[in-house]
């Protein structure tokens, strides 16, 4: 697949679409991020299954990818030697085995896209041969559900033609952007980690709920539902946080009351706080690895 000429091409266009269609995937790892994303790619229609390899060492996993039409294995090197788009969907201690193990198969013609929280570009381009075109991608967990937020970054010899490429078969994942790889920690903060601080806000919710006297199912029920609702509308509807607040707020009602209470337990100041510190901690496991 040529796509030196996609830098100057819309995604959509019907150059784009032909080589996507013919584009050979493959995926070491056979978890839910990654069964997540071949359901992205599978979603958009662009690529058959067929088109898709899966290997893993067990198959656990893999019924539900054959489900799916997609081929499997056990072997990493048939998944090279049969992809030109590889992600790398393995625990971050496991990469540097993988790569090793591979690397004698990847070509220039490979894109790798690795989706191992803290192993940085540098680590993984000095694992593989010189001039691959690498790829970091970070996905979070509602990406198994076709509505997670991935941010892209790319190596020394991988830029806009990859990028267009990954937003072209990934858009039915949910939102993909790029930018510079120190975002990566900053997107990991803020939304690998950021849905378990939605949780956690979820509970709490339905636990006052609970405490004011309602059943502890409906309270989780609608406390979902009102994260969600929420949610639809900040995305949908372009208008920032703070006007869609005081869209709720009257004067002197229930809500800016809620709201003081909120900011009387330092509620903004521990959100901005929990960003930075799993923000922080995906910068140290980068540093380690």
């Amino acid at each position: 697949m040529n796509l030196s000429e996609s830098s100057v091409r819309s995604s959509d266009s019907p150059e784009i679409q032909a080589d996507v269609c013919q584009l050979k995937i493959g995926f070491i790892g056979a978890g839910n991020m990654a069964f997540g994303i071949a359901q992205g790619i599978i979603a958009s229609g662009k690529v058959p299954p067929s088109n898709i390899i899966i290997s893993a060492p067990s198959t656990n996993n893999l019924p539900r990818f054959q489900e799916r039409g997609v081929s499997v294995t056990h072997s990493n090197d048939e998944v090279v030697e049969r992809s030109r788009l590889v992600f790398l969907a393995v625990k971050p201690h496991l990469v540097p085995k993988v790569l090793n193990g591979i690397s004698r198969n990847v070509t220039q013609e490979h894109i790798i896209v690795s989706m191992a929280a803290g192993i940085t570009l540098e680590t993984l381009e000095e694992l593989l041969p010189a001039g691959t075109r690498v790829v970091r991608m970070m996905p979070n967990l509602p990406c198994v559900l076709l509505e997670g937020a991935l941010l892209l970054a790319s190596g020394s010899c991988a830029g806009e033609e990859e990028e267009t490429l990954l937003k072209t078969l990934l858009s039915p994942c949910g939102l993909v952007e790029a930018g510079p790889e120190p975002w990566i920690d900053a997107h990991t903060g803020l939304s690998g980690s950021g849905v378990a601080f939605v949780y956690v806000f979820a509970e709490a919710l339905a636990e006052g709920a609970v405490k004011m006297g309602m059943p502890s199912s409906l309270a989780r029920r609608i406390a979902a539902q009102t994260i969600l609702g929420a949610g639809v509308l900040l995305r949908d509807t372009g208008k920032l946080p703070a006007e869609l607040k005081a869209e709720v707020c009257t004067p002197g009602g229930t809500t800016i009351h809620g709201i003081h209470a909120l900011e009387k337990g330092g509620f903004r100041a521990a959100a901005m706080g929990a960003v930075e510190a799993a923000t922080e901690r995906a910068r140290e496991l980068g540093k380690k690895n």
